[in-house]
């Protein structure tokens, strides 16, 4: 018997940091030595069912100490043979696994515009009922592989964060452009979701790592720059205020980077920050953010003038440098005074004809 006793079964040192290994022999000899760990349980598993269990300590493999392992003997080796499969599962906590992507494309409810969210940060994983685990992913994944069930884990979390995400963000919870200040409630909304999933498969999620979710950049810069725009015309009063404010600064740095062509449009700009001055509001904090709002900014889209060749703002709708129209000029009803479109030939208000 003491040459029986020779074998030990343990989980190699390379491979204590895996959430489960399978030891590579279905023919485990008798009287052999299971040492388990004190993180670890090792289960007996024939035809998908597991048979027995060990806790941690030093096991002696036979009958006698676990009697359910009467059934595995194989008879066609003298009864020297147990034939099942053995698993060593870690009970402890596996963290900083890595996970991300891209979460959804969603509709800001506060701007309308469409935006694309991206995660990506951390989690921990471990073991909720071990037989539950090897019964139910050891003849669909290969579980001796780590990144395997890390991977699956993972896609499973990203999947659960999308339906969190989304819905927090349509039902107007968690805003757009304040989803960092919202990691908190995510956490714990993601981390039930994703539970739920894990539960049959004997896994859980107990915690995320340090994670963030972010816009995509050509998404943030829009909605920051919509932002803005909403401030100023709200501190202009309407619109016009801040559509001529704008058209001002445009020409003024269009002058500065030498695009004009002429001292009467340098004028014509100065005239309108005139303009623009004259109806300031009293308000301090509405004039300090419009003469923010007066600092050089990036040149806008030109479009330059038929007549003179004069670059203009894109919403310009007169030459700055000689006062020719820049688009044709509106049609308005002779009757009524409404706008009417090119084409028209009736009024749309009164049925005036066009032409009359």
């Amino acid at each position: 018997m003491a040459w029986f006793e020779r074998e030990f079964i343990a989980v190699p040192e390379d491979r204590k940091n895996q959430l489960v290994y399978k030891w590579p022999d279905v023919n485990i000899r008798r009287y052999s030595r299971a040492i388990v760990n004190a993180d670890e349980i090792a289960l007996f598993v024939k035809s998908g069912q597991v048979v027995a269990a060990m806790g941690p300590g030093r096991h002696r493999i036979d009958a006698e100490e676990l009697p359910v392992l009467g059934a595995l003997v194989d008879t066609l080796t003298g009864n020297n043979f147990y034939r099942a499969e053995l698993y060593f599962v870690s009970t402890r906590e596996f963290p900083g696994i890595k996970f991300g992507g891209r979460l959804a494309d969603i509709a800001d409810p506060v701007s309308e515009q469409v935006v694309t969210l991206r995660v990506f940060g951390e989690f921990a994983l471990s073991v909720r009922d071990p037989a539950e685990l090897v019964t139910s992913l050891a003849g669909t994944t290969d579980l001796n592989v780590p990144a395997t069930v890390e991977s699956w884990s993972s896609d499973l979390l990203l999947k659960s964060m999308k339906v969190a995400v989304t819905q927090g963000i349509s039902r107007g919870d968690w805003p757009v452009l304040g989803l960092s200040g919202q990691l908190e409630p995510i956490e714990a909304a993601v981390v039930r979701q994703t539970n739920l999933t894990l539960y049959e498969y004997g896994l859980r999620i107990p915690r995320l790592g340090n994670f963030d979710i972010t816009l995509a950049p050509e998404d943030a810069e829009r909605i920051k720059r919509l932002a803005k725009d909403v401030t100023y015309i709200r501190l202009a009063g309407d619109f016009q205020r801040y559509a001529a404010g704008e058209m001002a600064l445009g020409a003024g740095q269009g002058f500065a980077n030498g695009h004009g062509h002429g001292g009467d449009g340098f004028l014509g700009a100065a005239l309108g920050l005139n303009a623009i001055q004259q109806h300031a509001p009293s308000n301090p904090w509405q004039r300090q953010a419009i003469s923010a709002a007066a600092q050089p900014l990036p040149a806008l889209t030109q479009s330059a003038c038929a007549s003179c060749g004069t670059d203009n703002p894109a919403n310009a709708r007169f030459c700055m440098n000689c006062g020719d129209p820049l688009a044709p000029r509106p049609r308005h009803c002779t009757e009524c005074g409404s706008e009417l479109i090119p084409t028209a030939k009736f009024c749309a208000d009164c049925g005036t004809r066009a032409d009359a």
